[in-house]
């Protein structure tokens, strides 16, 4: 199931385990350059806006209404990173494409997890993505670009300008690893003694260049419940669209 609060994309899996939520926002950002330099994290600004595709059904243009899914504006050159979380710490796989192209792995979107290379990210291991992995530990940042005018990394690595936007499946571990996983957690912490004092304190086109690593996979593909998974397609509007669509202002000015 996919609901939307507060501009929060939220996957929920009940008939897996009750615990199985994992949430996504994408947060607006600045754009760092892009002239071959390595730059650090920039600052994370608001959640861009997020709207139920359904509830705009009759303006919509045919083929977003047939894949369905949410909408977000964007200005053109405006950047973005993804920040993940799982609030009640259930592990998940999540695969983040852009116009069909894994944004982890650089391959063509299939609806299935690979390990070699790895094309997902591991919840909440991996707290957020801010672009496109080009190398190890090193990513181009997401930018809004024209679909048709050659920039997007769809264009760039299929010579194609169909699908546009933002593609991710949320897939939930199985439940009897997770279980599994808990029981031997609550043995080892059973038997150490407890501390006297102490600390118990037990994140579209590519852009500029930075550090972040992308983590291994600890639990495996077969950790994963590849049958339960749920994808949804995120549509990305220029301004005008936004406005035609929703009947809103843009939240931000063009970059």
């Amino acid at each position: 199931m996919i609901t939307l609060h507060k501009n929060q994309l939220r996957f929920d899996f009940p008939q897996v385990h009750p615990e199985a939520v994992c949430t996504l926002e994408l947060i607006r950002t600045l754009r760092i350059p892009d002239d071959g330099r390595e730059y650090p994290l920039p600052p994370g600004f608001a959640r861009f806006p997020l709207r139920h595709l359904d509830d705009h059904a009759a303006r919509l243009p045919e083929h977003w209404r047939r894949r369905g899914g949410v909408l977000m504006p964007m200005h053109q050159a405006e950047a973005m990173w993804i920040n993940f979380d799982a609030p009640g710490g259930y592990p998940f796989a999540l695969k983040i494409a852009t116009g069909k192209v894994c944004a982890v792995s650089g391959d063509e979107w299939v609806n299935h997890l690979n390990l070699d290379p790895q094309d997902y990210v591991v919840v909440p291991e991996q707290p957020w993505l801010d672009g496109y992995c080009v190398e190890q530990g090193l990513i181009r940042q997401f930018v809004a670009m024209p679909l048709g005018k050659g920039y997007t990394a769809e264009e760039q690595l299929t010579g194609l300008a169909e699908h546009g936007g933002l593609q991710v499946i949320a897939y939930p571990m199985k439940r009897e690893h997770y279980e599994s996983m808990a029981r031997k957690v609550h043995a080892l912490y059973s038997e150490m003694p407890l501390a006297e004092d102490g600390d118990m304190a037990i994140g579209l086109a590519p852009g500029g260049r930075m550090r972040q690593e992308i983590y291994e996979d600890p639990y495996g593909l077969d950790a994963w419940d590849q049958r339960h998974a749920s994808r949804c397609f995120v549509s990305i509007a220029n301004s005008g669209q936004w406005m035609a669509l929703t009947g809103e202002l843009p939240p931000t000015r063009p970059p």
